[in-house]
């Protein structure tokens, strides 16, 4: 059975501490984080902007989080105020990953791996 595997990357610049953190991380700070999402299916799908399903899915459904804050994105956020767990990068992939699998078609693996420095980074799937 054929499978695709589709990737995108982006940055988000916001700023985050980890609440309860004995050290510097428990004070405000920021990162760019690097993201990348990896979709993954056996079908293609049609999605809001082309009707025939000629896709996994739309690159922009991946990249929602890389909008400005304003605009429903996490660039320039001050993480503590739209994450509601504990903003250590395994719960910022977890949240992301949750969030954009509910603009995903059915039946879509996702794998997201967020860097917080260049050799920093965590991957989340779920099971």
């Amino acid at each position: 059975m054929p499978r695709w595997k589709l990737n995108t990357e982006f940055t988000i610049d916001s700023a985050h501490f980890i609440q309860g953190y004995d050290g510097k991380c428990g004070r405000m700070h920021g990162h760019t984080y690097k993201v990348r999402m990896t979709a993954i299916s056996t079908k293609l799908n049609p999605s809001a902007y082309l009707k025939t399903p000629d896709m996994v899915c739309d690159f922009k459904e991946l990249k929602w989080a890389a909008a400005d804050f304003e605009k429903g994105g996490l660039d320039h956020a001050v993480l503590n105020e739209v994450i509601p767990v504990v903003t250590t990068a395994e719960r910022i992939a977890e949240y992301l990953h949750t969030e954009t699998m509910k603009r995903l078609p059915d039946g879509i693996e996702l794998i997201v791996t967020v860097w917080e420095t260049e050799n920093n980074w965590v991957e989340y799937t779920a099971d």
